[in-house]
């Protein structure tokens, strides 16, 4: 999953990097309202976790925005405003949810999750490809009546794959979407959690539905158009 997280404070937005990203998430920062703006209205996020005091523009404006514009990313803001009245301003500024700092994480995570399952998004909460299927809110992925047991990076690399299917990825690609600013170009850890997925996926003799494009990365090969 792909998380936004807007936050002024350097130390907090560290910390949801940190902890969003042992969860197996892909997680960006922006450190004002008009970075994050421009970043999440470009569509590319599964969820926003805004903070409501930021600079250049405040989260209300940033979330505000964002609705007009039609971008329906699910919102939380995440935020020292604690009153009765933040929080209805806050939701009716177009937030799905609204959490007070100090705030555990586990918390978070679970209202994160609950973002996902919510009935508006269940469609694009789903993918798949020939038996392949993925849910991105129970986080589980099947193949054919097989359930898959993935790790969360595992689970990372196959949603991309599966996000593109029948296109050429490269590895840079790859590894930029899942691992983001951990991925150095010396390293052959997309090829390692490649070889992962193949061994899961595959098991049982099942056909193999990565392929490896020599010398560049990878394809997940589009079922519905034959390969």
């Amino acid at each position: 999953m792909r998380i936004l997280v807007i936050e002024d404070d350097a130390e907090t937005a560290a910390y949801l990097q940190g902890g969003l990203q042992e969860e197996g998430h892909v997680v960006t920062l922006a450190a004002d309202g008009r970075n994050g703006l421009m970043l999440a209205a470009t569509g590319d996020f599964d969820v926003l976790v805004v903070d409501r005091m930021l600079p250049g523009l405040d989260g209300l404006a940033v979330v505000r925005t964002l609705r007009a514009s039609s971008v329906g990313t699910p919102a939380l803001f995440l935020t020292t405003m604690s009153g009765i009245d933040d929080r209805v301003t806050g939701l009716d500024a177009g937030a799905d949810d609204y959490l007070v700092k100090p705030f555990s994480f586990s918390e978070l995570l679970a209202r994160i999750r609950a973002l996902l399952r919510r009935p508006v998004l269940q469609t694009a909460n789903k993918l798949a490809s020939g038996d392949i299927s993925m849910d991105l809110g129970a986080r589980t992925v099947t193949r054919g009546a097989q359930t898959i047991v993935l790790t969360p990076r595992e689970f990372a690399v196959l949603e991309y794959l599966l996000r593109h299917p029948g296109q050429a990825l490269s590895r840079s690609q790859i590894a930029e979407r899942v691992w983001s600013w951990e991925f150095h170009g010396e390293t052959n850890i997309v090829d390692v959690y490649i070889g992962y997925l193949r061994r899961k996926l595959d098991e049982g003799g099942a056909p193999s539905v990565i392929e490896t494009l020599r010398g560049y990365g990878y394809r997940l090969k589009d079922e519905a158009r034959g390969g």
